[in-house]
């Protein structure tokens, strides 16, 4: 039988600044779904990278007195310094000046022009630069000094110049059809009705070239004209997967901002449709990550280095803290109180306080030997029924890219554990009855052996770590060990505490 495939992607980073929480939160939350899948016996491909081309990224680097070939060379680093600092694991990290890229790029527009999609007009309209997107008048904002903004709360400015056109108002009710007949298609159900609304008020066709700067694609036949960035960007997707035709595609799931929701699932079905290109299977619209409930701003002074993050917390205290307390798709909040506490009760407290307990006990009581296995009585029963009601809510939570909800039942897991050791206190049976406790002992260690199997997807160091310590081999850690218990005799290694107790520096 073959291994199913899964590729899932991030969307990829505008690299005009340097890479924030949200970076970090996107990219870690798409790497907690990408190890789950590995996990759980799929060959996965994960694509992330960065978007490259564009009028924003031509005018940063113009400010920069630089080319923007050495401009983006030089301010893409950090962003895959931050992926690689965040254990990311990455198949491939795209750019969209890689030579492939532009290739297919141009190979997609050739297909999409065949089937008499491209026509060449004359563009007049508002244009944001930071957002690099079109928008109608009836979807601007007025700012506070009377200025016309984008729905963003980016500036915008009027645009005329002769551009090719996308015959997107062909695609409205093929796209209707699309979210009717496969409502997951958008997910959270919030960001599918907001589309649905969108598209069945009506599309207008889409200038997709620039003709007033040339750092980007040219257009295949008329090197006048750089592609649109948001169709050379969205089509990394089908690079990363191997081609138009490509072994990877289609995606299985795109993970992107809620803030470009209509790109993937607007602009990018009707893009593939048009090309005669399978469609993505589904793209999940995740929220904002906010600081201390405001969004992060230059202006407001609260925006955060995440790499500067992950070394104060640590890397793993840090993918805990935003995968457990962000409801994925909604908005969250993040502040140093919050990580601390978070991290301190659920690690430290909780995962790490149950291993070491056990751990130290049997180094200890019973010459580092993993213990025999006794009877399940009463309170063994009832810990494996907690633990079988907890394993399936926790697969059911990541299945449905609820990761929030996974981690619940994984720490009702973890409070199931520590109630267990608890009430059977093996300290004393050790005084009484030495064979008690090194069933209570061996119990104890299977529930935390299964309890850090599924925190490897959100934790990999750390559970790499514990697992030595628990005496799982290394190449014995996919999820298929779940019901395979370490053999009792084995010699533990010493243990070592993994989630010390952290503060907030003053």
């Amino acid at each position: 039988m073959s291994t199913p495939r899964f590729y899932v992607t991030t969307a990829i980073a505008y690299p005009n600044g340097r890479p924030h929480m949200g970076h970090a939160y996107e990219a870690i939350a798409t790497d907690v779904i990408a190890r789950f899948k590995r996990l759980d016996g799929f060959d996965v491909r994960f694509l992330t990278g960065t978007d490259e081309h564009g009028l924003k990224i031509d005018q940063a680097a113009r400010a920069a007195g630089k080319a923007p070939k050495a401009y983006v060379d030089e301010m893409v680093a950090p962003f895959q310094a931050l992926d690689d600092a965040l254990g990311i694991s990455y198949s491939r990290f795209i750019r969209t000046t890689d030579a492939d890229h532009k290739a297919l790029v141009q190979a997609l527009w050739q297909r999409m022009a065949a089937n008499g999609d491209l026509y060449l007009g004359r563009y007049e309209g508002w244009y944001s630069v930071r957002d690099e997107a079109y928008y109608d008048e009836a979807e601007l904002v007025t700012g506070e000094d009377g200025a016309k903004l984008s729905p963003q709360g980016t500036p915008v400015e009027w645009t005329v110049e002769e551009s090719w056109f996308f015959r997107l108002s062909r695609y409205q009710q093929p796209l209707l059809d699309l979210y009717d007949s496969q409502p997951g298609f958008i997910q959270p159900t919030s960001r599918f009705n907001e589309m649905r609304a969108f598209v069945a008020g009506g599309l207008s066709d889409l200038s997709v070239s620039r003709t007033s700067f040339s750092w980007g694609i040219k257009v295949p036949g008329d090197e006048r004209h750089v592609m649109y960035v948001w169709l050379d960007a969205l089509a990394n997707y089908l690079t990363g997967a191997g081609g138009l035709d490509g072994e990877w595609w289609p995606a299985d799931l795109h993970v992107v901002g809620k803030d470009v929701v209509r790109f993937h699932t607007v602009y990018w079905p009707a893009f593939l449709m048009s090309a005669g290109v399978a469609l993505p299977k589904a793209v999940f619209g995740h929220g904002f990550l906010l600081n201390r409930g405001e969004k992060m701003s230059k202006s407001l002074g609260n925006v955060v280095d995440p790499a500067e993050m992950a070394t104060r917390f640590g890397v793993d205290r840090l993918r805990w803290f935003l995968c457990r307390e962000v409801a994925f798709g909604d908005d969250g909040s993040y502040s140093d109180e919050a990580i601390v506490e978070r991290t301190n009760a659920d690690l430290a407290n909780g995962i790490g306080n149950l291993a070491q307990r056990s751990l130290s006990m049997v180094a200890k009581n019973l010459n580092g030997m993993m213990p025999q296995r006794g009877e399940p009585g009463e309170t063994e029963v009832r810990l494996k029924e907690a633990f079988l009601a907890g394993t399936d809510a926790y697969f059911a939570a990541m299945n449905g890219l609820a990761l929030h909800k996974a981690l619940d039942a994984l720490m009702g897991m973890v409070t199931a554990a520590n109630g267990y050791f608890a009430e059977n206190a093996p300290w004393a049976l050790a005084k009484t009855d030495t064979a008690r406790m090194a069933e209570v002992l061996a119990a104890t260690l299977d529930a935390t052996r299964r309890i850090v199997l599924l925190a490897q997807p959100f934790i990999p160091d750390s559970t790499n770590r514990l697992l030595d310590q628990l005496g799982v081999a290394a190449d014995a850690r996919d999820f298929s060990a779940l019901n395979s218990p370490v053999e009792a005799g084995l010699e533990l290694p010493s243990p070592a505490g993994v989630f010390p107790r952290i503060t907030i520096e003053a």
